[in-house]
């Protein structure tokens, strides 16, 4: 297990360096780099004036060499005007040059400053991430027992009429994206022309103070996305426990129906499950990009869609980064409770 673990945590980490670089190599595209200068000077800047900011700022070095200074691992750039003052990457504002330190990158915990909400992005992350969890935890609490339930319940009576209407709704939220049904949603629930105005108000003020009213459609509208997807794989996992042999031998042993779906079937029903719903945390970061902002609620979906919108770069990156450390985080976390679970599976 101990290898297993180096193993993987060198491949996450190599993985990670390589979608990080991706981002970065796309975000620094030339049309990127000019819409970043005219939104820090003007609209008006000739081309000659683009190309001297971007050289006085440091984005005409080596590619390689300012992902390393974003990195931490490289010494940030510095530059020395004609009147002598020293500006680089690594030196603030009311700091002393000679006190800046070499390197400044995520390494070193320095995310950078966001051009949009002019202060530093570690306290931004650390304020939507924040918000974005309590939604998804929400939507985890509603999403996961209302799945499995479905699920077991339509594999404990495969071919039935049951089976067949729970699988019917699994497949139809499966296939409703939740742009879709968020706008279904607010239509019918909590507009005017609905009629059923049992939400008021928008889930921004669900960002202080979580009340029934702001924060049901939002958890709703995901939740029931990922319903669907959990319930099929529970109830094909159920149904293929359910014609296993040793449930039939419990039954012939007298066992009761719900003795041997509770004793035996249930356990090793839900190792398949398992696996499925550990990898929706990483899906719910991008379902959350399309109804935080539908729903106005400013998590961390919303402030990713603003940084994109808005061109800034640093906290694009940012965002960036969060995610691939959720998903690459999340599928090892997933990879080693699977062995636990299931005892047949063993780690060379």
């Amino acid at each position: 297990m101990v290898s297993f673990l180096i193993r993987r945590t060198g491949v996450m980490l190599l993985t990670a360096l390589c979608l990080t670089f991706c981002v970065f190599f796309l975000t620094n595209l030339e049309p990127n780099l000019e819409k970043l200068t005219k939104s820090e000077g003007n609209q008006r800047m000739s081309d000659v004036e683009v190309q001297s900011w971007l050289e006085e700022n440091g984005y005409r070095q080596p590619l390689f060499k300012r992902y390393g200074e974003w990195l931490g691992v490289a010494k940030g750039w510095t530059r020395t005007d004609e009147n002598g003052e020293i500006s680089g990457r690594c030196i603030k504002r009311g700091v002393p040059a000679e006190e800046a330190p070499d390197r400044c990158g995520l390494l070193q915990g320095d995310w950078g400053f966001s051009l949009v909400f002019k202060e530093n992005i570690d306290g931004i992350i650390k304020e939507k991430l924040g918000l974005t969890g309590k939604l998804m935890l929400c939507v985890l609490l509603v999403m996961v027992p209302a799945a499995l339930i479905i699920g077991v319940v339509a594999g404990m009576r495969e071919g039935s009429k049951t089976d067949r209407t729970l699988s019917t709704f699994s497949i139809l939220t499966t296939s409703t994206p939740e742009y879709v049904s968020g706008v279904i949603f607010i239509i019918v629930f909590a507009s005017k022309f609905g009629g059923l105005r049992w939400f008021k108000g928008t889930s921004a003020t669900a960002m202080e103070n979580i009340t029934f009213e702001n924060f049901t459609l939002p958890v709703i509208t995901l939740a029931l996305y990922g319903v669907g997807y959990i319930a099929r794989m529970t109830r094909a996992s159920m149904a293929e426990v359910m014609n296993e042999q040793y449930i039939r031998t419990a039954r012939l042993k007298g066992l009761g129906f719900s003795g041997v779906v509770l004793k035996h079937a249930l356990r090793n029903a839900l190792i398949a499950p398992f696996t499925v719903i550990m990898l929706q945390i990483p899906w719910l970061l991008t379902g959350v990009v399309i109804v935080e902002t539908l729903f106005n609620y400013k998590g961390f979906g919303w402030t990713l869609v603003a940084a994109v919108g808005n061109n800034d770069i640093e906290l694009l990156l940012a965002c960036s980064v969060v995610a691939v450390f959720v998903v690459l985080v999340t599928q090892l976390l997933s990879d080693i409770s699977y062995v636990f679970l299931n005892p047949r599976i063993r780690v060379s």
